[in-house]
């Protein structure tokens, strides 16, 4: 087993490019150049290294919390799909109505 239960490995890898990886990344980043400032060096010269490191650790931890997500929402998707095919008489159908049913009929006042 691990991070993710083995139902959850079916479902497509996320994007490179995601919102948790990105921001991620960037607490990385911003975190090597708080320890370089406080360090009193260069913050964008020193350490470049380690701004790389960083980056590409919070790149890594946020592509696998994405995964996590998705996993997440799809197993709560399939819960409610099942729930809502066991218990068809609590969503019901409502009846369509037209737009002209709903509003009031338009009389101008001069």
């Amino acid at each position: 087993m691990g991070f993710i239960p083995d139902e959850g490995k079916v479902l497509p890898p996320p994007a490179i490019l995601n919102r948790n990886s990105f921001w991620l990344a960037g607490v990385g980043w911003c975190t090597a150049m708080l320890h370089n400032a406080l360090n009193h060096r260069p913050p964008l010269k020193s350490g470049v290294h380690r701004q790389v490191l960083l980056s590409t650790i919070g790149w890594f931890i946020g592509y696998h919390i994405t995964k996590y997500e998705n996993y997440t929402y799809a197993r709560l998707d399939r819960d409610m799909n099942e729930y809502i095919r066991l218990h068809p008489d609590e969503f019901a159908a409502k009846e369509k109505k037209t737009f002209a049913e709903i509003i009031e009929p338009f009389h101008p006042i001069r």
